[in-house]
């Protein structure tokens, strides 16, 4: 095997195949000839001595050896990002951009309210975040194109590193004057009376309100079904029905008193996570690590991210 066929151009090509699933995607993106990205591909398979991809009639697809390749290139991109933003540091200059990926009950406040905090302390980090269901964000984060993913999960992933996780029960949601808003707790099979707000079935509160629906032979229908959570949301507020949320995805409105979350009591509706998520065994840059250990100091008080608490991470960007 000729190891110097790993070279940053060839690699950078392959790399878009992977994410692309076949050369003429990866040649829009790359703005480069499709012969020259093939030839590349050829000359690493020939050096390599293995094929890397599966040829298909719909695409490209990385056989098994193309899967450990894509893992390193991954990384030594990762490496070399860290390693420019470690010289930058070294010159005094506050720089770097911080990748986040996060499922969009994290968009709306809590994201938004942890960047602004961290950037009245260093205004020269920029960040990038995201947004899709939440097994988008961990494969952002496994393949690279995020540094950190907040999201809600049901069970540890692969080649991802869960820096912080808590439970993430979840909740019914109405307006103030609801019925159910003066409940302390309440039951699945009390929802049923309820117009009811419910995900796509790609979002984790979805895939559990299903499981424990089954278990206890219970059936909804759901009038409002939409994978843009904040409509579900708003319609509850609005007065139209119950819809279902974790707690980090309404706190302002529960603090504003614009909806009431009741907790439901059924068991298995509490079996969901946040996780804080980073690619296993990768060195952050200190930017980035800085970041991380900003949002672990914030899920769990139950607090919106202050200002000012950003003042204690002096010197670690």
């Amino acid at each position: 095997m000729n190891t110097r066929a790993l070279q940053e151009t060839a690699l950078r090509y392959f790399l878009e195949v992977v994410r692309c699933g076949s050369i003429s995607e990866a040649s829009e993106r790359l703005k480069v000839a499709p012969s020259a990205i093939s030839r590349q591909i050829a000359r690493l398979e020939s050096e390599l001595d293995t094929l890397l991809f599966e040829r298909r009639a719909r695409g490209m697809m990385p056989s098994a050896a193309g899967e450990l390749l894509a893992v390193h290139a991954r990384r030594m991109q990762l490496e070399a990002d860290r390693v420019g933003s470690e010289i930058l540091a070294l010159r005094g200059l506050q720089r770097g951009t911080v990748r986040l990926a996060s499922s969009e009950g994290f968009a709306v406040d809590f994201l938004p309210g942890a960047v602004a905090a961290f950037r009245q302390r260093y205004d020269g980090i920029h960040f990038q975040l995201a947004v899709g269901p939440p097994a988008e964000a961990t494969r952002r984060v496994r393949e690279g194109e995020a540094d950190i993913g907040i999201t809600f999960s049901l069970k540890p992933e692969p080649d991802v590193q869960i820096e912080y996780r808590q439970p993430a029960p979840i909740m019914a949601v109405v307006a103030p004057g609801h019925e159910l808003a003066g409940k302390r707790q309440v039951s699945m099979a009390q929802l049923q009376r309820y117009p009811l707000a419910l995900p796509t079935a790609d979002t984790t509160l979805r895939q559990l309100f299903d499981i424990c629906s089954s278990r206890q032979n219970l059936t909804f229908e759901s009038i409002f079904s939409s994978d843009y959570t904040e409509a579900l949301i708003n319609f509850a507020m609005l007065g139209g029905g119950v819809a279902l949320s974790g707690e980090i995805s309404i706190r302002q409105r529960m603090q504003q008193r614009r909806v009431v979350a009741i907790p439901l009591r059924d068991r298995g509706m509490d079996s969901r996570f946040i996780e804080i998520q980073t690619l296993a065994k990768r060195t952050l840059p200190s930017a980035t690590q800085a970041f991380l250990e900003f949002l672990k100091g914030h899920v769990p008080t139950g607090r919106l991210p202050l200002a000012e608490s950003a003042s204690a991470l002096d010197g670690e960007a």
